[in-house]
């Protein structure tokens, strides 16, 4: 498979687009955060929210279905661990607790969780 391949591959996957659309508002929402913060809090948010989409990109060109589902394990974590810092975020007060970035986080990583699921149940079936 060429690279340009490998690409198209990823990007057809729905979590993939969801995660890529996630990133700007991501950005767009911590915008307004406190500037004391831009190294701390705002900083890991959006490190977190680069790592969602970014670890799917890497773990669909590894050889090894189970290194891709180690990435995807690891973009899951990256996406729980941006659902907090956002809720973390909404009590002190720098942003709404149910804001559309949070829900959408959380549509993420059901998804993820399901592609993981899917992924290691073809791998049994496989196995038998």
């Amino acid at each position: 498979m060429n690279s340009m391949e490998e690409r198209k591959g990823y990007e057809k996957l729905e979590v993939w687009q969801r995660a890529d659309r996630l990133v700007p508002n991501v950005y767009q929402l911590t915008k307004s955060f406190p500037k004391e913060e831009i190294y701390s809090i705002t900083n890991q948010i959006r490190r977190a929210a680069v790592s969602v989409p970014t670890n799917i990109v890497e773990g669909w060109t590894r050889r090894s279905t189970k290194e891709y589902i180690q990435f995807l394990n690891t973009s899951l974590a990256s996406c729980a661990e941006l659902e907090y810092l956002l809720k973390l975020s909404a009590r002190l007060g720098m942003t709404d607790q149910e804001t559309p970035v949070v829900n959408e986080a959380q549509v993420i990583i059901k998804m993820l969780r399901s592609l993981i699921k899917s992924i290691n149940e073809k791998l049994l079936e496989a196995r038998c």
